[in-house]
């Protein structure tokens, strides 16, 4: 590969990377997803990282959902940090 074509991949790189939030939520147009999916077809760069944020955001929905922290330890967790203002 030419020098010229992995300067521009790598711009393309960083900006693709900046939409990876909106693409994640689902919130990025029709046309950028194309733009991004294509992209990433091609890069091993950009995949990886599309599918660590993948993992990272389905982990963090299931832990969510399964371990509820009791109000007890909520509590002196709150207060050791001195947020007890947010407690319900």
């Amino acid at each position: 590969m030419n020098e010229t074509k992995q300067q521009h991949k790598h711009k393309d790189c960083k900006q693709l990377l900046g939409t990876l939030s909106e693409y994640i939520d689902g919130e990025l147009s029709e046309e950028l997803c194309h733009v991004l999916e294509t992209h990433v077809k091609d890069c091993e760069n950009c995949r990886i990282v599309v599918d660590t944020l993948r993992k990272t955001v389905n982990l963090y929905h299931i832990t969510s959902e399964t371990e509820i922290l009791p109000g007890d330890i909520r509590q002196r967790l709150f207060k050791s940090l001195r947020i007890e203002e947010f407690l319900d």
